[in-house]
Parts: C-alpha cells; structure tokens; sequence
C-alpha cells in the first residue's frame, strides 16, 4: 500500500464509492490526516458506520466501517468536487446545498473540516471538497 496518489481525498472517496458498489460493509486504506478528517466528519454526520485507526508499521491504517452487515449503505452518492487541477472555492453566500439540502458538501476551512451547514453558521467560506446524499 505504498502507491502514492496526486489527491488522496479522492481516491478514499472512489473506494468508498466502490465498496458500496460491489456490497463491501468496510473498507481499509493508508491513513492521513486529510482522509482522516473527512472520514470522521462523515462520521459525525452519520453517512459512515465506524472509523478507526489501526496502529500498523510502517504507515497506520484507517478502518472505515460503512455500514453494518444487515443494513443498507446511507450514502446514495458521494464525489468529489475540487481536483488537484481545478480547485474550488466559496465564500459563505456561495456555499450550495446539495439535493435542496438533503446532501451536504464537505469545506475545507481555517478551522478544519465543516459541513456547508457549519461554514454558513461560523460564516466562513473555503474548498469544496466532497458532496454526499
């Protein structure tokens, strides 16, 4: 698992994405402390079941339970939105909402990972990166 990858974000995202494709309930891939973020603001926001952190040499493990075994996945679409390539940004009156506000989009702020309902409040605009329903 040493493969590095030009945006880390999206590559946890397409693997959680196939994982609920093919009818996985986990998925485990190399840890960071971006994909940790988002995966744990997934989390709290209760799009993902666990996420843990497996303890491993040379480079931990991040431990994504999605859902449980006799349960269907909570994320009917999840994508990214800024690319290395092509970044994008908002301000907070530009901050969208996703399926008229069943979704929600993952910000990258100066206070960390936000859900768009979270910028908005703390009035604080930054990277889109991801939106899930």
């Amino acid at each position: 698992m040493s493969i590095q990858t030009s945006d880390p974000v999206a590559d946890l995202i397409t693997r959680i994405r196939n994982a609920i494709a093919v009818g996985k309930t986990e998925i485990r891939v190399p840890t960071s402390k971006l994909k940790l973020a988002v995966a744990e603001k997934l989390q709290k926001i209760h799009y993902l079941e666990k996420v843990e952190i497996e303890e491993t040499a040379p480079r931990n493990i991040l431990h994504i339970v999605i859902n449980k075994e006799d349960e269907a996945a909570r994320i009917n679409e999840i994508a990214k939105i800024s690319t290395p390539g092509r970044r994008v940004y908002a301000g907070v009156a530009e901050i969208p909402k996703i399926k008229s506000g069943r979704g929600t989009v993952l910000v990258s702020t100066s206070k960390g990972i936000l859900t768009g309902q979270e910028a908005v409040k703390q009035k604080l605009g930054g990277e889109l990166l991801v939106k899930v329903w």
